[in-house]
């Protein structure tokens, strides 16, 4: 009779160890998979012009990824291009400002000039719209005219510094996909800042 007890709390003791151990695995397999899913490629660049910059580099990856899925060659129905879907106007007219010599619209595909550009130009953006990121982020994806229009419209904005609500539906997308990547970003990443 003993035995048969004794035989019951190990298997009942297996069973226990069992469920810890899947459980371990799970959570590992997941960590793994978001990581995956939530990649630092590029990070030489992102690093270094986020410094440069003074931004939160885990925005900056936030944005490539919702742009490109961290796509060097992705180029948009609009024709926006790289890493930061930067369009070749916006990059001829940063690199001005920021005394890229010699550029080239096919340069927005090499993931360094797309990076410092985009980086440059989400900075200028927060600066423009007092460090608020949502303005920022609906400037770069719907242009800083349209964020400056809505901002003056009562119907929209209610104070004429915040958004009450964004009225293209890709903006407001946009905008809403950042903030969830971001979230994610800084829960896997913001031991290593």
């Amino acid at each position: 009779m003993k035995r048969r007890k004794t035989s019951g709390k190990y298997k009942t003791f297996l069973v226990f160890l069992l469920l810890v151990f899947f459980v371990l695995f799970s959570i590992t397999v997941v960590k793994y998979a978001l990581y995956y899913m939530y990649p630092t490629t590029y990070s030489q660049y992102v690093e270094k012009y986020a410094r440069e910059y003074d931004l939160d580099k885990l925005l900056v990856y936030s944005m490539i990824k919702a742009e490109s899925g961290f796509d060097p060659d992705a180029v948009s129905p609009r024709s926006a291009k790289g890493l930061m879907q930067i369009m070749d106007s916006t990059g001829e007219w940063a690199a001005e400002k920021i005394s890229i010599e010699n550029f080239e619209t096919g340069q927005l595909l090499e993931p360094e000039t797309n990076i410092r550009i985009g980086c440059w130009y989400i900075a200028r953006l927060l600066k423009q719209y007092d460090q608020n990121a949502e303005l920022a982020l609906a400037a770069y994806n719907a242009g800083s005219g349209n964020v400056s229009k809505w901002l003056k419209d009562d119907s929209i904005s209610s104070d004429g510094k915040t958004l009450d609500r964004i009225p293209f539906e890709e903006t407001r997308n946009y905008v809403d996909k950042i903030k969830k990547y971001n979230w994610i970003y800084n829960k896997l990443y913001s031991k290593e800042k």
